[in-house]
């Protein structure tokens, strides 16, 4: 992670109020300390009891999260994700997310919804896509 900062948000700060200025940071947090530096333990201090996984490689609850985990960062290990833009509304947070040293050579682009209650991440859905070599037009996936 690139020392993402609330400035990734697509509203300035004003524009949320205090609950969602924590969901932010949250996710932020679940990524940065998480994800991105390997630390299952951090990562899972964000997931709230009865979390629900609707990722098709992931199994529901911390455990099924962990085994996840495990099995990124074994064949990954140098896996990041980069935090491009957040949307956040009440408890509802997307990330426009570039991943990279994963699966495909180019990265990946991706969308994470979470859905938070009491400062927590319950529920999780993701669509991701490789990047291609080359696009049709000027534009990038960001």
């Amino acid at each position: 992670m690139s020392g993402e900062s609330p400035d990734v948000c697509v509203s300035p700060a004003s524009a949320y109020t205090e609950h969602e200025r924590r969901n932010r940071d949250v996710v932020l947090d679940y990524y940065a300390n998480g994800i991105n530096r390997g630390d299952c333990a951090a990562a899972c201090a964000h997931l709230g009891a009865g979390f629900i996984q609707h990722n098709p490689a992931s199994r529901d609850g911390a455990e099924g999260f962990r085994e996840f985990f495990a099995h990124l960062t074994r064949q990954y290990p140098k896996f990041q994700v980069e935090v491009r833009r957040l949307f956040i509304e009440g408890d509802m947070v997307a990330a426009h997310v570039r991943s990279t040293h994963g699966p495909t050579p180019n990265g990946e682009a991706g969308v994470d919804i979470f859905r938070l209650e009491g400062g927590k991440i319950v529920e999780h859905w993701n669509v991701i896509q490789p990047i291609p070599d080359r696009l049709p037009h000027p534009n990038t996936m960001f």
